[in-house]
């Protein structure tokens, strides 16, 4: 049976738009893309879903009078969809401890920085602040830690000398769009062992930066 995915995300849904081209379109990826989640009624995310014919809902965080609440019907609408996986792809919001060790560790993200380096936001503005020499991204676990669970690969972005921090996330997002749907495919074809203190690849203990790669002419190159 196909690796049932469930997506969510608060915004313009790129990273979707990556995953349902490469994952769930893709025959030789054993996954399909179950069901769509936003936290914002408008996320053009929800449209990209429904373009594609996946199921989408959305639980408004605004509805709400406190977090709790927000995450039982979060919870209750994800669970609709029966996955096996989460995703998130542009959730800007934090989950509580409770709610990641409810489906802890099937929960993966995708954050824009090289991991454990910048967590959090603004990670762009901030490499450029530090003229840090490279950025990326990298997909790890959900833990209760904010962007804080192991790493399973990050993909390496030369900074330009004349970057703007819309310049590199563009750059970056480029990126995105390529390490999300081979993690994916990586999970799907059963090669990926998922925990909350460490990750292994086809029995290999993977070192706590994940692999590393560069995009080179769109392909994904081991650094």
């Amino acid at each position: 049976m196909p690796r049932r995915l469930a997506v969510l995300l608060s915004g313009r849904g790129s990273n979707l738009e990556a995953l349902v081209e490469s994952v769930h379109e893709c025959p030789a990826v054993d996954a399909r893309i179950v069901g769509v989640c936003s936290n914002r009624p408008r996320a053009p995310g929800l449209e990209i879903a429904r373009a594609a014919g996946i199921a989408s809902t959305c639980v408004d965080h605004r509805a709400y009078a406190d977090r709790s609440a927000f995450e039982a019907d979060l919870g209750a609408a994800l669970d609709r969809f029966e996955p096996d996986l989460l995703v998130l792809a542009g959730f800007m919001r934090v989950l509580t401890p409770a709610f990641v060790r409810r489906y802890s560790p099937r929960m993966l993200n995708i954050h824009p920085s090289l991991l454990p380096d910048l967590p959090g936001l603004h990670t762009h503005a901030r490499a450029l602040e530090r003229g840090d020499p490279e950025a990326g991204a990298s997909v790890h676990v959900v833990t209760p830690e904010v962007d804080g669970g192991p790493v399973v690969a990050r993909v390496r972005v030369p900074v330009a000398a004349d970057d703007t921090p819309e310049r590199l996330e563009a750059r970056v997002r480029a990126a995105e769009h390529r390490l999300y749907p081979a993690v994916l495919a990586w999970e799907a074809a059963g090669r990926l062992q998922l925990g909350t203190e460490a990750v292994r690849l086809d029995e290999a203990l993977l070192p706590a930066t994940g692999i590393d790669f560069r995009l080179r002419d769109e392909v994904l190159e081991p650094c």
